[in-house]
């Protein structure tokens, strides 16, 4: 007998689960992709996706996941042999000075390790004595999805400012996009990527690439970029078939659309405060298990948690246990701990995560809470006690979040 059977929940950090209106939206005859209704659609899309971003500015779409918008931004911008520096701080800026790595680049990155966020200072001396300006992009992790470090991109743009270094500010908000609150132009963020499949509760397959004027500017001075990922046709169409460098992703654009109304019909800011009120439900939790036991967050400091995505420790072996555990025996499905590889634990079976993003309300957030401590029950972990009290607490009487 097992009590996974029924709805399962998808509580990894992307793929996130799905809305209703987005997956019916998608079960459609395919509509002439030339003109008529299309145009409408991707106008709207367009104009609509950049307020999710907080950007006047121009946006790319590609049929691609979050590497090919690594890709896309990068083969924009420059050229083989061009530098780069990348403050890391967990694995996605290791994979996106990889990707720097592919493409001819030169990345510097800077190591901050997989509890910090990145420290601005030590930016700002970098860039300061780079008197030639051979550094021609900051690469940064908004979110990084296997730490759960969030970092603040108004320092960085400070220090930017503080050294009189051109080089531009690129944020990867992949995991952050509508979770996270993020204010591409208030906050003075050149370029910024994201996907479909987190925030934006829509199939993996699309990704996005928002850039401003001066990224627009350093663009037009490339001797040439491959025709797939240019992004001077896709923000700049002619007719709508090139903003997609062919066939449009049509199913997806439906999805999108409904995600999007859903969205903007809660207002950003709601949607911000409601992941801060949901991670807080988890992080409730997640430090009551962690005053018994071996269960520890990466992050002891609040303020630096994503809201979308919490990164736990729980000794050898039991991650991958709870993992196991969860999903055959209550249909919950965790995140695996990437990049969270030590010494003594070389494949990381000690970690998981548990993924709060999208389209997630308080009952589901709960829901994970209970299974997690089942699985710590049945598991015979040891952990701290009045776990789910102090969650419910949370949602009982929520505070005013600063998110």
């Amino acid at each position: 007998m097992s009590l996974a059977h029924g709805r399962p929940y998808l509580a990894i950090p992307g793929p996130s689960v799905m809305p209703d209106a987005v997956l019916q939206a998608m079960h459609q005859p395919a509509p002439n992709i030339y003109e008529g209704d299309i145009v409408t659609l991707v106008e709207g899309i367009v104009r609509d996706v950049k307020r999710v971003a907080r950007t006047e500015g121009h946006v790319a779409i590609y049929i691609a996941n979050g590497h090919g918008a690594w890709e896309a931004a990068l083969s924009n911008l420059y050229k083989p042999g061009d530098r780069v520096l990348v403050p890391a701080t967990g694995r996605f800026a290791h994979g996106w000075a990889e990707m720097a790595e592919g493409l001819g680049l030169v990345p510097q990155i800077v190591e901050f390790g997989t509890q910090s966020p990145i420290d601005a200072a030590r930016i700002e001396e970098i860039l300061t004595a780079d008197t030639a300006h051979e550094i021609k992009g900051v690469l940064f992790s908004h979110v990084d999805t296997a730490t759960s470090i969030r970092n603040d991109p108004r320092p960085l743009r400070a220090a930017l400012d503080a050294a009189g270094h051109p080089a531009l500010l690129m944020a990867d908000c992949i995991a952050s996009m509508a979770c996270d609150e993020f204010h591409m132009d208030d906050w003075g963020v050149d370029v910024a990527l994201t996907g479909s499949q987190k925030g934006l509760m829509v199939p993996p397959g699309l990704s996005f690439v928002f850039f401003n004027d001066r990224a627009k500017a350093v663009r037009a001075q490339m001797p040439r970029v491959s025709r797939y990922w240019d992004w001077v046709p896709r923000s700049e169409p002619e007719f709508v078939y090139q903003y997609f460098g062919g066939t449009s992703p049509t199913h997806h654009l439906f999805g999108l659309r409904a995600a999007l109304d859903m969205l903007h019909d809660e207002g950003m800011e709601h949607v911000w405060a409601r992941h801060a009120t949901l991670a807080r439900v988890v992080w409730a939790a997640c430090e009551r298990w962690s005053e018994g036991g071996a269960l520890k967050l990466n992050l002891a400091d609040r303020s630096l948690r994503s809201h979308a995505v919490t990164a736990l420790g729980v000794g050898i072996g039991n991650g991958q246990k709870m993992r196991a555990w969860t999903a055959e025996n209550a249909g919950l499905t965790l995140g695996l701990g990437l990049g969270m590889a030590t010494e003594e634990d070389p494949h990381g079976t000690g970690f998981f995560r548990i993924g709060h993003m999208g389209h997630l309300n308080a009952h589901m957030v709960l829901g994970a809470v209970g299974v997690i401590e089942a699985g710590l029950q049945a598991l015979q972990i040891p952990h701290g006690k009045g776990a789910l009290e102090k969650a419910a607490e949370v949602v009982a009487q929520p505070e005013a979040v600063a998110f």
